[in-house]
C-alpha cells in the first residue's frame, strides 16, 4: 500500500497478470487496485484504522471454517464503491459495505483489511485457505530458526570470506543476536563489536553489552562520542531530521574504526519493521525513516550486512532463543536505536535526556516489575514540550514538565493496541514521577497502530 490512490494512475502495474489464470488475492491497496483495473469503482470516503469487526456472507473460499462474525485490522482512505463485473461482495465491516470480494469463476479475491497482521482474528487461516482451497497448493517446510541460522552462518562465510566485520552493537535482541550470528560465522579476528555512547542510551546498556560480549568470546570496542551527538543535534527540533542526524552520525563513526580496524563490512541488526516505517521498498509511503535505515546516506565506504533484514521481532527472538542467547536478551523489550532523543519534544539536550530517562525508569520499574510485564511489548515514556501548571501544598508551580505515558501490546511492532491491562498502574506511575521529579502532569496515550505509531517520532 501507500498515501497513493489507485486511481492516481501512479502504480505501474501490469494487467497481464490478470489474464494468467491464476488465482489472485488483493490486500487493502491490492483489493482497491483488483477492483479498478477489471471495471469496478474505488473512491475516498469513511476511512477506517484499527480494529472493525468483519461480518461473512459467504462460508467458502478465504473464509472456510470461519465464524460469521470476527475482529480485523484496518487501516485505507479509499474504499471500493463499485463491484467490476462478476463480483459479489462475501463481507462487510462496521464501516464498509464491501470488505471482501470474491469472482468465483477467476478466483479473484480481494479483501480491504490486512490478514497478515497479528491483530486479525483468523488472519493466519485465511491465508492458508487461500493457499491450500482456492490454490491447490501444498504445504512446504515452515520457516525455523534453525534452519535460518544454517543458513545464514553459510551465507556470511561466502559473503565475508576472509575479510573483515564490524558489527554496530546498541544492546538491543536485534544487535546482540546478529553480532552472535557473526560470530558463530567467521574467526574471532575478524570480528569487531562497536558500541557507540552517544549519552542518548538508558545508563545500564554499556554494562550489558560488555558483559555479554565478554560471555560470548565477542571482541569489543566501546566509542565514546556523546559531545559528536549532541553538538550535531544542537537546534534540531524536527523529529524526521533527529532519525536522519542521528543514523548519519552513526555512520560517520563507524567508518572511521571501519577504516582504522580495515573492515571492508559493516553489520547491523535492521529488521523487517524498521523497512517498512522507512518506506523503502518500491511503493510503499514513508511512516517515519529508522536512523538505520531511513537515516544512511546513499553512499556508504564499506559493504552492508543485514542478515536479519527480512525478520519480524518475534523471529528474531526465536533465534536468539535457538543461540542459547540468556534470557535477558531474548525477552529484552524494544528500544529505539536513536535512543532518548527521539522521546523528546523539541531539542536534544543532556538535562533533557537526563529526565526522559528518569521518567522512562519510573514506568519501567511499575510495569516491568508487575504480572503484566509478559504481555506489554513496550512501556515508556515522552517529555512533551507543553509547560504544566499545578498545585503543591499552597504554592501555584508554574512550568513543570508534562510527560505522556505510552505503553502498548504487540507481537512484531507492525501493529499495536494501548494497553488496557496497564491502566490500573498508571496512579503508581504518575505519583511516583509528581512525587519524586519535577512533573507536573501525566497523561497515558490510548491510540493504537493504527492510525499512530508506537514511538511518538
Amino acid at each position: 500500500g501507500g498515501a497513493s490512490s489507485v486511481y492516481d494512475g501512479k502504480i505501474d502495474f501490469d494487467n497481464k497478470w490478470l489474464d494468467l489464470g491464476i488465482p489472485i488475492l488483493g490486500i487493502c491497496y491490492g483489493h482497491q487496485l483488483l477492483t479498478n483495473r477489471i471495471g469496478g469503482k474505488v473512491s475516498g470516503g469513511m476511512a477506517e484504522f484499527g480494529k472493525s469487526v468483519l461480518e461473512l456472507k459467504h462460508s467458502d473460499g478465504i473464509f472456510k471454517d470461519l465464524p460469521r462474525k470476527f475482529i480485523v485490522w484496518m487501516s485505507h482512505g479509499d474504499s471500493v464503491k463499485k463491484l467490476p463485473t462478476g463480483f459479489s461482495t462475501i463481507a462487510s465491516s462496521d464501516y464498509s459495505g464491501i470488505a471482501a470480494i470474491m469472482n468465483d469463476n477467476k478466483l479473484f479475491y480481494g479483501v480491504q483489511f490486512h490478514p497478515e497482521v497479528s491483530h486479525t482474528e483468523n488472519g493466519y487461516k485465511i491465508l492458508d485457505n487461500f493457499c491450500s482451497v482456492v490454490c491447490k497448493a501444498k504445504k512446504g517446510k515452515l520457516w525455523s530458526a534453525k534452519d535460518f541460522i544454517n543458513f545464514t552462518v553459510d551465507d556470511l562465510r561466502h559473503k565475508v570470506g576472509s575479510g573483515k566485520v564490524i558489527s554496530g552493537l546498541s544492546g538491543g535482541v536485534d544487535s546482540l543476536t546478529m553480532t552472535t550470528l557473526l560470530r558463530k560465522s567467521l574467526h574471532k579476528r575478524q570480528i569487531m563489536a562497536v558500541y557507540v555512547d552517544t549519552g542518548l542510551m538508558p545508563d545500564e546498556t554499556l554494562g550489558e553489552v560488555k558483559l555479554f560480549c565478554k560471555d560470548f568470546d565477542i571482541p569489543l570496542k566501546v566509542l565514546g562520542a556523546k559531545d559528536l551527538f549532541f553538538e550535531s543535534l544542537k537546534g534540531v527540533k524536527d523529529p524526521t531530521k533527529k532519525g536522519m542526524v542521528i543514523g548519519r552520525k552513526f555512520i560517520e563513526v563507524f567508518e572511521s574504526y571501519a577504516k582504522d580496524f580495515g573492515a571492508k563490512y559493516f553489520a547491523q541488526g535492521t529488521i523487517w519493521s524498521d523497512v517498512v516505517e522507512s518506506g523503502v521498498t518500491k511503493f510503499s509511503s514513508r511512516i517515519k525513516p529508522h536512523h538505520n535505515v531511513g537515516g544512511l546516506p546513499k553512499k556508504l565506504n564499506f559493504k552492508l550486512l543485514e542478515p536479519l533484514r527480512k525478520l519480524f521481532k518475534n523471529q528474531v527472538r526465536e533465534i536468539a532463543e535457538e543461540l542459547e542467547l540468556p534470557n535477558w536478551v531474548v525477552k529484552r523489550k524494544v528500544f529505539p536505536g536513536p535512543g532518548f532523543a527521539i522521546r523528546i519534544q523539541g531539542e536534544v539536550t543532556p538535562l533533557k535526556v537526563e529526565m526522559v530517562r528518569k521518567v522512562t525508569r519510573i514506568v519501567e520499574d511499575v510495569i516491568y516489575r508487575s504480572e503484566i510485564r509478559d504481555k506489554i511489548w513496550m512501556a515508556f515514556a515522552i517529555l512533551i514540550n507543553v509547560p504544566s501548571l499545578g498545585v503543591k501544598g499552597d504554592e501555584h508551580i508554574k512550568n513543570e514538565h508534562a510527560v505522556v505515558v505510552r505503553i502498548v501490546e504487540s507481537e512484531n511492532s507492525m501493529t499495536a493496541n494501548f494497553s488496557r491491562i496497564a491502566m490500573p498502574y498508571l496512579p503508581e506511575i504518575s505519583k511516583r514521577m509528581n512525587d519524586e521529579l519535577n512533573v507536573g502532569r501525566v497523561v497515558y496515550d490510548i491510540t493504537d497502530k493504527p492510525p499512530a505509531t508506537i514511538e511518538w517520532q
